[in-house]
């Protein structure tokens, strides 16, 4: 149970960017011993407001004042805030992936011998560690050998070693799958209890109503309201009404399906894995994308959906070994990205910032850039047109900028999201592939996504997207298909779609007996 005293206090926290104030007069307090939830839109500032407390944004770069344990603190950097025992976990996980786990959780923080490293003692701490997190793995392990949910339990380790007071989460379970995330919750109920105060950044709200104690809720850069959940009378809805100042009487907007005739076709399509000979991680697929049709793609990670989205798009991850496809029943061949993109095939990627977006561009550059003869005179880039076209975009998607010619690094996770949106659209693509489009973001954003995926159908485009959210594909799909271990192994009308059957083909169970 959470004491009484406030362990935190964050007053009238004001932070300012060139054109924008993404924090106003902000305060937060978070009690001793209690897992508190900061919820709010994409781009509302619930991380700009965490990187002020974790010295991201050092003092002097904000106003207002922050207390931790009764004292007011002055954070100049990360490693400041770090000894005083407040330790932030980022959602793009901060660890090194050629290195052992025993090295990340030592990282910057070695356990030290007369001479060197003590490389024995360094050890046996990490696997004390990972024993208390729940992590079966060797300390010897290297990271890029571990699943994404293990790599999470990898950076709680990581902040224990640094006898962390204070946890951070940002979106800790926005990658994960149903199992990890419930063994992270799990673990985050076990640091409660010993005492450990959490805060927790996510736009699952089931998990943040299953497990916080307090929810402070912000909107446009400014505190709305902290619930007490233990309280009782808090549910999604009502934290919704919160966030977006207003209830929503659906999570999908009103859509009646004009579905046409199969426009688009793959056929016994097999991939070898890039770097395991022999090993086949898309065997024998085959479906097919009507034209106003959006199609899901449900399966467990791991199960090859990405794998056969990627391989199709450019045969940009794998080894092709046989398949066709059809567009409109003419073979066609797809032996690269520029070819995708010639046949109108466009794939906005599940992981935006390694394999979607330069975060080094603009986001006007971001936007045409996968389409630059549309604003081009010869070899020449009409920056005027360039930038009336990203302009449009910006206007359309209610991209959250001041400017078009802003860092597409600027953006909240939601809005780079729809920039990467933007890039693919401004192809003009007959068949669009979402690989997990609403990861990571919140519940309002949702809404519009779901709503241009809608209206890109009724323009008779053909719409696949991917997702672990089961309820997702149930809400937006007109027909699912399911993949286990590489394989196509079936496929279910909305009107029939459980998520029950949907798990039975996601897993691989045999039908139940009739």
């Amino acid at each position: 149970m959470a004491e009484n005293h406030a362990v935190l206090e964050m007053r009238s926290i004001t932070k300012e960017f060139p054109g924008v104030r993404a924090l106003d007069d902000v305060s937060l307090e978070v009690r001793a011993g209690e897992i508190h939830a900061i919820c709010g839109e994409n781009g509302a500032g619930k991380s700009t407001l965490m990187k002020v407390l974790s010295g991201v944004y050092p003092h002097g770069s904000y106003t207002g004042d922050i207390r931790f344990q009764g004292e007011v603190v002055e954070f100049k950097d990360i490693r400041s805030s770090e000894q005083a025992g407040i330790v932030i976990i980022h959602q793009e996980l901060a660890l090194i992936p050629e290195l052992s786990v025993t090295e990340n959780i030592f990282l910057g923080n070695e356990v030290r011998a007369r001479v060197g490293i003590d490389w024995g003692t360094a050890r046996q701490r990490a696997t004390e560690l990972l024993a208390r997190v729940g992590l079966r793995a060797s300390p010897d392990t290297l990271v890029k050998n571990l699943g994404v949910g293990q790599q999470q339990l990898v950076e709680i380790a990581r902040a224990l070693a640094k006898e962390v007071r204070l946890l951070i989460l940002d979106e800790p379970t926005a990658a994960l799958n149903e199992d990890d995330s419930e063994h992270l919750l799990d673990l985050l109920r076990g640091l409660r209890a010993k005492g450990l105060t959490c805060i927790m950044i996510s736009h699952k709200l089931n998990e943040i109503e299953e497990i916080a104690d307090s929810i402070t809720i912000i909107r446009d850069g400014r505190t709305v309201e902290t619930l007490d959940v233990r309280a009782g009378g808090i549910d999604e809805d009502r934290i919704i009404r919160g966030m977006v100042g207003r209830s929503l009487a659906s999570r999908f907007p009103d859509h009646t399906p004009r579905v046409g005739e199969t426009f688009f076709e793959v056929d016994g399509w097999t991939v070898e894995h890039p770097d395991v000979p022999g090993r086949l991680v898309c065997k024998q697929s085959t479906f097919h994308v009507r034209r106003g049709e959006i199609v899901g793609f449900a399966g467990i990670m791991g199960a090859g959906r990405t794998e056969l989205a990627r391989s199709i798009f450019g045969r940009s991850y794998g080894r092709y070994l046989s398949g066709t496809i059809r567009m409109d029943g003419k073979e066609i061949v797809v032996a690269d990205v520029l070819a995708a993109i010639r046949h109108r095939i466009a794939y906005v990627s599940e992981d935006r910032k390694a394999l979607g977006l330069n975060l080094l561009d603009t986001i006007q550059q971001t936007i045409v850039s996968a389409n630059l003869p549309r604003v081009s005179s010869g070899p020449v880039i009409d920056h005027d047109r360039a930038y009336l076209a990203a302009e449009e975009y910006r206007r359309s998607l209610a991209i959250k900028s001041p400017s078009v010619r802003d860092g597409v690094a600027t953006l909240s996770g939601g809005n780079q999201q729809k920039a990467l949106l933007a890039k693919w659209m401004f192809t003009e693509p007959e068949l669009l592939v979402l690989d997990e489009p609403t990861r990571g973001i919140d519940v309002g954003a949702k809404y519009e996504i779901y709503g241009l995926v809608q209206r890109l159908a009724d323009q008779g485009k053909g719409v696949v997207v991917i997702s672990s959210e089961l309820p997702e594909l149930i809400g937006l799909c007109d027909r699912i298909y399911t993949v286990f271990e590489g394989r196509v192994t079936g496929v279910v009308d909305r009107a029939d779609a459980t998520q029950e059957e949907l798990m039975r083909l996601m897993t691989g169970a045999p039908a139940p007996a009739r």
